[in-house]
């Protein structure tokens, strides 16, 4: 077993500071013991006394009883000519009460000249004197060495300088900075490396923002540098590009350098935690984020589904339930029969034993495909199609026709967002006729509307189907307002999700066929349980 690296996050502070996001004292509360419970060894709450909402944080999370983490308060070192036992933000750092105070200093000679206007000496006796004072009172004290990479590259013999009057100082440990996302992996293991030859018995971490792409990447050869902690927000998300993944790092660490961070029982969480950290923040996981995003062992192309069968090692590099996640087949034109032969038992279904001629239902898919319509994202439709060919398919309802009607009663200009929609719908339950009318902002809400007050008599489960996405695409831009188009819905039932999809050159009733397949595959789920 490989060494225990440290994990430190920093999303509350670093990854608030992300174009967007803006975390409530709830969200920011959850988001620890959501953390504690994976695994995180320090999580930092941001600055204390720089607002209100960050005063109330460190107030409550004192109360909470966390199994694991420590708590991190976030601040500077004291200003040029003034003793720290006179600073007032050194001050706030010991008053919130945090047992591990991190305080970030200059280690670049030019930010020291430039951006503090001071001189060397004066930066050295400021980092000294900090950590001496938050020491001397009874707080773990980490040194963020910031702009440490550039200012190593710059002036190495002041860069390390600064390191020894943090460490002579009292800190527990020293984060080098790669403040400005510039850096590539062998100069980080160099400096590193050089960094713990100087000192020997220093503990030191790694702190990267990922502006050439290279956050993980850096974070990783610092660890075979030297470095024992690791710094990083949930997601990468921050400041400009944003910061190393600390999922994605733990995940290489574990499962590809042998060390130990979360361990193994945790570690199949890093997807649910990368889920409810990116919820809270009003995000979306990007499907093709690394280990935990939805497309991650998603195989689309034959070849790669037929192969994962008989020997997944050939395009999976880690068990999808090591991290959490699945696999999932996709059903595209590039898709061979072993791809929809196993999306198919995903869904419940199984072909051969039904004695299906899958290569007629897979040209059956081109052929839409072919025409607009695609699948991977809309699982609903899919079903509904294979239930047809199954001889399964029993609609829940059947429309005699629909209209819509959008009302701009006030006409204020371009901006203006007082138009109305309204939506009667005509169908068929069975024997029954039913006439339904609703109201939304806009038309396709507004059918939603009709069409649930509709059926609800007749499958009351509708009340518990959600959408929550609605996407529209133009398929040939060339063809202006008479392109033909697809929408996709995603909906939920509240414990799973599915797309599905509608094809047709005019928008509103793409979108029907989109709501209706959304609605029968809810209807047909609920009835399944």
């Amino acid at each position: 077993m490989g060494r225990h690296i440290y994990t430190y996050d920093t999303t509350l502070r670093d990854g608030e500071q992300c174009e967007g996001v803006t975390l409530s004292l709830e969200d920011k509360l959850a988001i620890v013991r959501r953390l504690d419970e994976f695994g995180i060894d320090f999580i930092e709450g941001g600055f204390p006394a720089s607002n209100p909402k960050d005063v109330a944080f460190f107030r409550n999370v004192a109360a909470m009883d966390l199994r694991h983490a420590q708590i991190a308060a976030f601040g500077s070192t004291c200003k040029k000519g003034v003793a720290a036992a006179e600073d007032a933000g050194l001050a706030d750092l010991l008053a919130c009460g945090a047992p591990v105070v991190t305080i970030v200093g200059k280690t670049w000679d030019a930010q020291v000249e430039r951006a503090l206007q001071t001189t060397l000496d004066e930066n050295l006796r400021m980092i000294a004197d900090s950590v001496a004072y938050l020491a001397a009172a009874g707080r773990r004290v980490v040194f963020d060495a910031e702009h440490f990479f550039d200012g190593y590259k710059a002036n190495p013999d002041y860069a390390l300088a600064c390191i020894g009057a943090a460490l002579e100082a009292g800190a527990a440990s020293v984060d080098l900075c790669e403040t400005n996302g510039g850096a590539l992996p062998f100069e980080v293991e160099e400096i590193v490396a050089a960094a713990a030859v100087a000192f020997p018995d220093a503990s030191f971490g790694i702190h990267c923002h990922n502006d050439s792409g290279c956050a993980v990447a850096n974070t990783l050869a610092a660890v075979r540098g030297g470095a024992s902690q690791v710094q990083g927000t949930v997601n990468g998300i921050g400041e400009r590009v944003g910061n190393a993944d600390l999922l994605t790092v733990i995940a290489d660490l574990e499962l590809k350098m042998g060390d130990v961070c979360v361990g193994e029982r945790s570690l199949a969480q890093l997807t649910s935690v990368s889920q409810y950290v990116a919820e809270l923040c009003n995000m979306s996981v990007s499907a093709h984020h690394p280990y935990t995003g939805a497309s991650a062992f998603a195989h689309k192309g034959g070849l790669h589904a037929s192969a994962i069968a008989r020997f997944p090692e050939a395009y999976e590099h880690v068990r999808p339930d090591a991290v959490g996640n699945a696999n999932r087949m996709l059903v595209s034109e590039l898709a061979g029969k072993a791809s929809l032969l196993q999306k198919a038992a995903f869904l419940g279904f199984d072909l051969e034993a039904a004695g299906i001629d899958v290569q007629a239902v897979l040209d059956g898919i081109k052929e839409r495909e072919a025409a607009g319509f695609t699948y991977e994202v809309a699982d609903g439709s899919l079903a509904l199609l294979l239930m047809r060919h199954l001889g399964l398919y029993e609609p829940s309802f059947t429309l005699e026709s629909f209209r819509v009607i959008v009302d701009d009663r006030e006409d204020t200009g371009a901006l203006a967002k007082d138009a109305l929609s309204e939506a009667t719908v005509k169908i068929h339950v069975g024997k029954e006729r039913f006439v339904a009318t609703g109201e939304s902002t806009g038309p396709v809400g507004a059918l939603d509307a009709a069409l649930r007050l509709a059926i609800a008599p007749s499958y009351p489960q509708v009340a518990a189907l959600e959408l929550t996405d609605y996407k529209v695409r133009l398929l040939d831009e060339s063809q202006g307002t008479d392109a033909i188009t697809r929408v996709t819905i995603t909906t939920t039932n509240g414990r799973d999700t599915w797309g599905s999809v509608g094809v047709s050159e005019n928008v509103i009733e793409a979108s029907w066929n989109a709501l209706v397949d959304s609605l029968e595959y809810g209807l047909y789920r609920a009835r399944q349980q």
